[in-house]
């Protein structure tokens, strides 16, 4: 089978889509022929190795596991003897390691049976970037109905979903965004929008219950002056730093958190399977509708991650898998 390959960090020019081994499945585990995958910053951070703090996880010098991707769609083609909730022929989305290939082994518990109404194209688009969306809002920021929610970075992966569950759940949704993105961002049901080359909405003297930074390009201090006086600051994303400067902003965000009553922190979502059928279910009824900005067969997945690492993406890069190679 073909699959993206990379045995060295680097720019994209380190990807190589090779012919390799067809995996077989543990007893835990399904096969799936892949349909659709989907491009993460998470992809790139792993291929470049930095932050450093990466390489801990990933291989100091060259990578322990030599596939990307995560986000993935498909078909069941043969599952595990121990496996309970799956059998060959589901239409499955979900996370795996080394989703940019014809065939992967995941988990059945990282797995969901496919929205009936999603496209795989739409279904391979959510899990990373939905459930990053779904756990800020509900977890760490606690959302409720009527609370004026902001999303600052409304128009990539993140920030496209945060802005649709959020308003699921009842909230009044300002979406921050670029004077591009702004039609896009009342399409998906932002109440207001502010276009951040315009206007600066930490100086704005309006005050959110919840601020969701699906970039953070702004200061703790910025964040924490436009937030209202029990109000919740949740980072999911930004600028990469160094290892002191991580550390750093993380005592900080602990210091400030402990001398008033609004609240901030950053954290890196990990999903389960109730998650994602949270998700299905959103998406089944509606609620949200993935935002796909372009399509890359799997063959390009490197100029896929070379524009999504541009950061000009709108909503999400999807990866399609020819249906009919069974390589």
């Amino acid at each position: 089978m073909k699959a993206i390959v990379y045995t060295q960090y680097g720019s994209p020019d380190v990807l190589q889509f090779t012919e390799v081994e067809k995996p077989t499945p543990t007893d835990e585990e399904v096969l799936i022929k892949i349909h659709a995958a989907s491009v993460n910053p998470l992809d790139w951070h792993f291929m470049r190795g930095t932050p450093y703090l990466v390489r801990i996880i990933a291989g100091l010098r060259k990578p322990k596991v030599t596939r990307l991707g995560v986000d993935v769609a498909g078909r069941v083609e043969a599952v595990g003897r121990k496996v309970t909730q799956f059998k060959p022929g589901d239409e499955v989305f979900g996370t795996c390691r080394g989703a940019f290939a014809e065939h992967v082994c995941a988990s059945e518990n990282k797995l969901a049976l496919k929205p009936d109404n999603s496209s795989f194209e739409d279904a391979a688009a959510v899990p990373v970037a939905a459930i990053t969306a779904l756990l800020g809002l509900r977890d760490k920021g606690r959302i409720q109905p009527g609370h004026k929610v902001l999303v600052d970075g409304a128009s990539g992966g993140v920030g496209t979903f945060a802005v649709q569950i959020a308003k699921s759940f009842g909230a009044e949704v300002t979406a921050v965004c670029s004077t591009r993105n702004m039609d896009t961002a009342r399409s998906i049901g932002a109440d207001h929008v502010i276009d951040y080359t315009q206007e600066d909405f930490t100086r704005s003297g309006l005050r959110y219950d919840l601020i969701l930074g699906a970039n953070a390009y702004h200061s703790i201090f910025d964040y924490r002056r436009a937030l209202s006086g029990n109000g919740i600051f949740v980072g999911a994303g930004g600028r990469v730093q160094s290892l002191p400067g991580m550390l750093l902003s993380m005592l900080l965000i602990s210091f400030l958190s402990l001398i008033g009553s609004k609240k901030l922190c950053f954290f890196l979502a990990k999903g389960n399977k109730k998650d994602l059928v949270s998700l299905k279910d959103l998406l089944e009824a509606g609620k949200v509708v993935p935002v796909i900005d372009r399509r890359y067969p799997l063959s390009d997945v490197a100029e896929a991650v070379r524009y999504l690492e541009a950061g000009h993406a709108q909503g999400k890069v999807v990866i399609t898998v020819e249906r009919n190679h069974d390589v």
